[in-house]
Parts: structure tokens; C-alpha cells; sequence
């Protein structure tokens, strides 16, 4: 594959893996906190992403496949817009331009403007027989990755998380402080700001994503370097899915 189409490509996954830029201590911590295995091990979504494009970027595709549709059932709209491109491209599978429209399509769902781009352009370049195979295929996508059913699986692990790193103070953190290690030493965080609930309430969780991917949505995208791929991630398990 060409440099310039893998850099499209994982500009896609990576542009919201963390948030973009730390202009305040706040901000800090919330690179830092979110590139921790315990904040990983919570959040599916995020977590097969960056497996994902750990393995999409050492040429493991079918590894990357996997992840990604495993992020993708939890609504992970970055990583349905890599299955998207994946597919339109032929990226390691059989090109299927359709296939690609409905990943594209349903990566769109929440209205991401460059998501909207790129779903207008497939469709702009579909044929006749094409348009229609991807609505019909777009049906059974929808039926077991939209967000309508992906909420609820997401919804499901942020509190079981949530219930089993708190334990009996679920709902009040009182002093408690989170160490979390990071490549340059250990970090320590405020246990409030670990368990702030935009992290770990599905609709706050959600809205908080939607609001950095789309005022963040034109211009050059840095995401630090306080996560390093090079890095292990946690374990990927079951999630019981």
C-alpha cells in the first residue's frame, strides 16, 4: 500500500484515540488517564481500536479486521470508518466497494463531517447494482452494529468496569488516587477525575466523544506521544459478546 493511503487510513482510527492536544493540566490528565491499561481495560471500544491499528500498521490485516469489528460493536465510529476504507480500498480483503459504502455509512451515523464526506463520495462513485446491494447489505450491518444495539453493549462494560475498579465506593471516590505508569514514570491521578462520569456514563461518554471528533474534524490532528503502540495493551478477552 502506498504511504499517503495508510496515512489516510489510520488518520482515521488515530484522530480521536486520545484527545488531540493538552493545553491544560486537565487535559494532561486526560491523555494520560486514557492511554492507561485500566482505563483500556474498560473501554472496548477504544482499546480494539488501538489494537487494531496496531496490527493494521505492522501489515496484520487480518488481525487489524478482527479488532476493528470488535471495536465496532461497541459503536466505535472511528473504527467503522477504518472498516470502511478497508473494504472500499481492498485492503488486505477482496475490494467490495458496497461493503465499504455501509461501513462508511454507519460510521456516519452520528453525523461526523468527515465520515459524512467520505459516505457521499462512496456514493457518488457506486453504480446502479452496487447502490443496491450496499442498501441491502447495509440492513444486517445495521441490525448488529448500529448504535441502537451497540450503546446497550457498551453501556454494559463501562459500568461493569466501573462496579469492579470501585468496588464498594461505586458512585462516591472519596481520597481515592489512581497510579497509573507511563513511559516517562508513574503518574498520580485524582480518583474523581479517573472516575469522572463522562467516562464511564454511556450517554455523557458518547457526547463527550462526538463533541472532540467534530470540533476537531478539519486541520492537522496530533495525537502526543503519551501512547505508544509499542506499548502492550491489555488483553483483549472474551467481553462475553
Amino acid at each position: 500500500m502506498h504511504s499517503k493511503a495508510l496515512a489516510c487510513l489510520c488518520l482515521i482510527a488515530t484522530a480521536f484515540a486520545l484527545p488531540v492536544q493538552a493545553q491544560t493540566a486537565d487535559d494532561s490528565d486526560e491523555r494520560v488517564i486514557m492511554s492507561s491499561a485500566a482505563f483500556l481495560s474498560g473501554h472496548p471500544d477504544l482499546r480494539y481500536r488501538l489494537s487494531g491499528l496496531d496490527k493494521f500498521r505492522k501489515g496484520d490485516f487480518d488481525g487489524a479486521l478482527t479488532h476493528f469489528r470488535r471495536a465496532a460493536r461497541y459503536g466505535d465510529k472511528p473504527s467503522q470508518g477504518m472498516l470502511g476504507e478497508i473494504y472500499w480500498e481492498g485492503t488486505g480483503v477482496a475490494q467490495d466497494k458496497a461493503m465499504g459504502y455501509v461501513w462508511m455509512d454507519l460510521a456516519a451515523e452520528r453525523g461526523y463531517p468527515l465520515m459524512l464526506a467520505k459516505r457521499e463520495r462512496y456514493w457518488a462513485e457506486l453504480d446502479a447494482d452496487g447502490r443496491a446491494r450496499a442498501l441491502e447489505l447495509g440492513q444486517q450491518v445495521y441490525a448488529e452494529y448500529g448504535d441502537e444495539v451497540a450503546k446497550a453493549r457498551l453501556d454494559r462494560e463501562l459500568r461493569f468496569a466501573k462496579r469492579n475498579t470501585t468496588g464498594s465506593r461505586v458512585g462516591s471516590v472519596g481520597a481515592l488516587t489512581i497510579i497509573i505508569p507511563t513511559p516517562s514514570g508513574e503518574e498520580v491521578i485524582d480518583g474523581s477525575k479517573f472516575y469522572d462520569e463522562k467516562f464511564w456514563d454511556v450517554d455523557q461518554y458518547l457526547q463527550w466523544q462526538d463533541a472532540d471528533w467534530v470540533n476537531n474534524a478539519e486541520g492537522t490532528v496530533d495525537v502526543g506521544d503519551v501512547m505508544s503502540l509499542d506499548q502492550p495493551l491489555p488483553p483483549d478477552g472474551d467481553d462475553g459478546e
